[in-house]
């Protein structure tokens, strides 16, 4: 860490016109680190232009640092990959708390436009290219009309943040939207990775199962934990925690390592659990998580929507036909609505402390 710093000021509830005259300042140097999300740190290292709050949805929040040249490298390759051009334009639909919607920012800097916010919108206009999470394709897909319409006349609509299922992805391709998968994280200037291919720029290997990514788009540090970030950023490699496969350069993200779990000695995965269902019920409706337990280690547990009238059979039927007698529930939670991070994540725990407490678990 080098000894000069500079200021980091909070970005956060400002209008994506400020936001974009700050993100400029900052990444050109001649103003202060902006801190999207929340954030305890004050004073920042020289080279830091922004930092990100990650959602700490399974586990604590870090404050993800990233230089400018980590940012503009990001944004330059994403822009190449679609083939955008200067003058062409954004749509932001997510938050700037994320590091998807600050890239929507840096990316339209780099064509020289500003981005179309629609963050609040009641009317969606038109715009070239934009970025979403699985949770808003499918409302797109399920009432959303205008959300919908604006989603097909984009040339290309990222998608990212969690995992999209092969359904919901056929469904998008049926209404005629040119949908780009993406891979990434925060630690990466989020998605490094269009459509199972690496950015230019960025290398992809497995290591031991474990994805692992190289490249420009790389973080400086987590800044309150330095000693985390070591453990995790190897010989100029990012050592994540997602587990994948790659073949002819194409890679296959099989899930984040710590979403599978050991229950009666056998592992068991929520991503595959969520997959399997949602082929048979809408995505929004069901959610899968584990709970210590004395006789199973962890036993898995459903999280059902009140009015889905979701048989508990049926789940129970499609998992054990699916992934053998071991992924039977152990349990259900009927709740009003299903948990999500602003990123469309479904908040893990959330769901333990709610299925905890309605035991009475200590």
């Amino acid at each position: 860490m080098e000894n000069r710093t500079k200021e980091l000021r909070s970005i956060n509830d400002v209008s994506a016109q400020a936001a974009m005259d700050d993100l400029a300042r900052a990444l050109s140097g001649v103003g202060p680190a902006l801190a999207f999300g929340p954030f305890n740190t004050h004073e920042v290292p020289a080279s830091i232009a922004i930092v990100v709050a990650t959602s700490g949805s399974t586990g604590a929040a870090k404050e993800v640092a990233l230089s400018s040249r980590a940012i503009l490298a990001s944004a330059k390759s994403s822009n190449d990959f679609l083939g955008a051009r200067f003058g062409d334009t954004w749509s932001l639909l997510l938050p700037l708390t994320h590091i998807a919607g600050v890239n929507v920012l840096a990316r339209s800097l780099g064509l020289g436009t500003a981005p179309i916010d629609l963050r609040n919108a009641v009317e969606y206009p038109k715009a070239d290219f934009t970025a979403i999470v699985p949770t808003q394709l499918f409302r797109a897909l399920n009432g959303d009309q205008l959300l919908l319409n604006h989603l097909r006349e984009c040339k290309a609509v990222l998608v990212g943040g969690a995992a999209l299922t092969d359904d919901l992805h056929s469904q998008a391709r049926d209404a005629g939207i040119n949908i780009v998968t993406t891979y990434g994280m925060t630690e990466t200037c989020g998605g490094c990775v269009y459509n199972g291919k690496p950015l230019d720029g960025v290398e992809v290997e497995i290591r031991e199962g474990f994805i692992a990514i190289k490249g420009a788009v790389l973080a400086t540090t987590y800044l309150d934990n330095e000693v985390e970030w070591l453990e995790s950023f190897q010989d100029g490699w990012f050592l994540t925690k997602d587990l994948g496969s790659v073949e002819s350069n194409f890679l296959t993200v099989q899930g984040r390592s710590d979403e599978i779990f050991i229950s009666g000695g056998e592992k068991i995965s929520l991503s595959a659990v969520e997959t399997i269902l949602g082929k048979e019920y809408p995505l929004e409706s069901f959610a899968a998580f584990s709970i210590d337990d004395v006789e199973w280690g962890s036993a898995l547990h459903i999280a059902l929507v009140q009015n889905s009238n979701i048989s508990q059979e049926d789940i129970s039927d499609s998992l054990t036909r699916a992934l053998g007698h071991i992924a039977k529930p152990k349990g259900f939670l009927r709740i009003a609505k299903i948990p999500f991070t602003e990123i469309g994540k479904v908040d893990r725990q959330a769901l333990i402390e709610l299925a905890t407490a309605q035991r009475g678990l200590k």
